[in-house]
């Protein structure tokens, strides 16, 4: 099971690492081949891999109140 997870949202320049375990959330300067994918991203390119739900929402309230922005 994954501990951890790389966010990239559109109109977000930069990536995320969500560290599960830790409960926190970094910014993320990629290398090796998340540089490619991340180059990709800002190209327009989705890249998924290992996730089965992701949904971005306006905010945190948004999701702690079990709604999906449309």
């Amino acid at each position: 099971m994954a501990k951890a997870v790389i966010i990239g949202i559109p109109g977000e320049e930069g990536l995320w690492l969500a560290d599960l375990d830790a409960g926190t959330v970094k910014p993320l300067n990629p290398t090796g081949e998340l540089t490619t994918a991340s180059s990709l991203r800002k190209a327009g390119g989705i890249f998924v891999k290992g996730v089965d739900l992701a949904v971005a929402v306006s905010s945190a309230q948004v999701a702690l109140s079990g709604h999906v922005d449309g």
